[in-house]
């Protein structure tokens, strides 16, 4: 499978780094040290479309950094801003506009400096006491002085998945999709289940559909505010279809040859059944992993 839009930072994380506090003020302190340069959680690009760094100088040493790690030597930092932002992805149509301009490893980069300066932004307070919390390990993790609580960065399991049935996909199109565009069927993994429990549990619930035999394809960080997309494939029992219309807008099966049009098709083709996902999202790449492993 093609590389996958949010993957390929190319950067060394640096743990050791990290976790030794000597060192990370070094690298803080170095001169080659750069900072992305962002209006809150929204990048800023320069001319050349690629992502902006400045210096630290300025910043002072109460500024909240993540250290994201080493880059052909120089240390890289985030700021992170006053205030964080969970709207999911649809709803960030003008940070969209900018990340799409981007090449794939400035976009990975900014995905994951994205969900660190979100997740920050959004818990500087203690969930077990309340009290405020301080950043530490680089930002990689966020301290409690007052009842000594631990807090790390989350990411949230989601398991998108393929149905198969006869040569044919069930695709769903979400309640906020653009009309005729559908995708895979997708939900979060719940505590105390397994990814396959999960696939089978969603796509019941979603499409009242049965599936068996769940596999792993391949898995994408989404920064919106900070998922893991595991892309799954599954064998439906059936077609008939009992749609959950406070999840979905429609669901239907879809033929190798209409999935084939779709994902060679111009959108703006109105005899296309369907409008695949875009390039960014995981989904419209299970779809051709699906198309290719046809003709294998």
């Amino acid at each position: 499978m093609a590389s996958l839009a949010f993957t390929g930072h190319g950067i060394d994380r640096a743990d050791h780094v990290r976790a030794d506090p000597e060192r990370l003020a070094e690298c803080r302190a170095s001169p080659q040290a750069l900072v992305l340069d962002s209006d809150g959680l929204a990048p800023k690009l320069g001319k050349d479309r690629h992502l902006l760094w400045r210096s630290l100088d300025g910043l002072g040493e109460k500024a909240e950094l993540v250290f994201l790690g080493i880059r052909e030597g120089a240390p890289l930092f985030a700021e992170v801003p006053t205030s964080g932002d969970d709207r999911p992805a649809y709803q960030q149509r003008p940070v969209w506009r900018e990340i799409a301009l981007l090449p794939a490893q400035d976009l990975a980069i900014y995905g994951g400096a994205r969900s660190l300066m979100d997740w920050h932004a959004r818990h500087r307070f203690c969930s077990r006491c309340g009290k405020p919390t301080q950043i530490a390990k680089g930002g990689w993790q966020r301290n409690c002085p007052a009842c000594e609580a631990q807090h790390f960065p989350r990411t949230d399991p989601v398991t998108i998945m393929l149905v198969e049935h006869e040569d044919a996909l069930l695709l769903g199109r979400g309640l906020n999709f653009p009309e005729r565009r559908y995708s895979a069927l997708a939900g979060f993994v719940e505590p105390g289940e397994s990814m396959e429990e999960a696939v089978v549990r969603e796509v019941l619930e979603e499409a009242g559909v049965t599936v068996r035999d769940v596999s792993y394809i391949a898995s994408q960080p989404w920064p919106f505010p900070s998922q893991l997309m595991i892309g799954c494939h599954a064998m439906a029992e059936g077609r008939e279809l009992t749609v959950d219309t406070t999840e979905l807008a429609d669901a239907d099966w879809f033929s190798r040859a209409e999935v084939a049009a779709a994902m060679g098709g111009d959108e703006k083709d109105e005899s296309l059944r369907f409008l695949p996902p875009p390039e960014t999202a995981i989904a419209h790449h299970l779809l051709k992993w699906w198309l290719e492993r046809g003709r294998d």
